[in-house]
């Protein structure tokens, strides 16, 4: 098995590097424009394997996508980072030129791959390679969800003084300040989290998971990368072990939860074939109206690419 990550960034060498400490495919390729990044950290990375023990080569090169042929899984990570005061939607011009090229590269030495975007807006990014890529949409979606949600679990595992583990939980919608968190369907050990803290704590809880991103970018002047780079790996384990892994994924809606035509975070099952279910779960009027409202907003954002005439 063969994985590339495009973008040897703070999220792609993570994720490089997350993947190969799985010890679960035989190559990780690391691609980067800049001369020199890549195959630097992916020596270094290769340098961790006598010590966390795995077997995983991990190679790097500058532009040469001819090293890329035959992966089964491509995440890319390719693009401007967000600066204080950028919305993801500032990022658009400039990172859907970026994800249209890389993903025309990658699929013309690897036809048959699995496509996870990582690339801000991710919403409409995973649209523009969906367009670019020509492939069905079950093999081109977008890590958003499981952020969000481990992002909205650290913040519950915090408060509750109780460990992340036990904690099981889901958003939807849009990746940025229209996601929406289900406390609904939130639980501790199977507990409703509704019965373990008061709907101000809650609350306070959810908003603060919403702008997650931007909390980080304040602090560091740029994006995270430990838990995007993560979360991107994990989604390609799933992927790689084909172990159906009930994750919330951003994919191309054709008719669930009343949306078609859309990139939108909902649950979804993972496995050898990329998506291979959408799960659509019951929402009550308050959390259709969220829904909506989030792709709404996803949408409008898809019109704009729309109409760069750039496809």
């Amino acid at each position: 098995m063969k994985v590339t990550v495009v973008g040897a960034g703070n999220v792609g060498a993570t994720c490089a590097d997350c993947i190969a400490q799985k010890d679960i495919v035989n190559e990780v390729v690391l691609l980067d424009i800049k001369e020199g990044v890549a195959e630097g950290k992916s020596l270094d990375m290769w340098q961790t394997a006598p010590i966390n023990v795995y077997d995983t080569r991990v190679k790097g090169v500058t532009n040469d996508y001819s090293a890329t042929a035959g992966s089964d899984v491509v995440v890319i990570t390719s693009g401007l980072p967000r600066k204080p005061g950028m919305s993801r939607d500032d990022l658009i011009s400039t990172n859907a030129g970026i994800v249209k090229s890389v993903t025309e590269n990658i699929i013309k030495h690897s036809p048959d791959t699995i496509i996870v975007i990582v690339s801000n807006p991710l919403d409409v990014m995973c649209y523009c390679a969906y367009l670019a890529a020509k492939i069905d949409s079950s093999r081109v979606f977008g890590m958003a969800g499981i952020l969000d949600t481990a992002r909205y679990k650290a913040f519950l595992a915090e408060a509750l003084q109780v460990s992340p583990k036990d904690i099981q939980a889901l958003l939807m919608g849009g990746h940025g300040d229209t996601m929406v968190p289900l406390p609904r369907y939130t639980t501790v050990a199977g507990i409703p989290v509704t019965e373990l803290m008061g709907a101000d704590q809650l609350n306070a809880i959810i908003e603060r998971t919403k702008v997650g991103g931007g909390e980080l970018v304040k602090l560091m002047g740029t994006s995270a990368w430990y838990a995007p780079g993560a979360a991107a790996a994990q989604m390609v384990e799933a992927i790689v072990r084909d172990s159906k892994r009930v994750f919330p994924v951003c994919t191309l809606l054709n008719g669930e939860y009343g949306l078609k035509n859309i990139y939108l975070g909902v649950p979804v099952v993972l496995g050898k074939k990329g998506i291979e279910k959408v799960i659509e779960v019951s929402l009550n009027g308050e959390e259709k109206k969220l829904l909506e409202e989030s792709a709404k907003a996803v949408k409008g954002v898809m019109e704009v690419l729309d109409g760069m005439k750039m496809f």
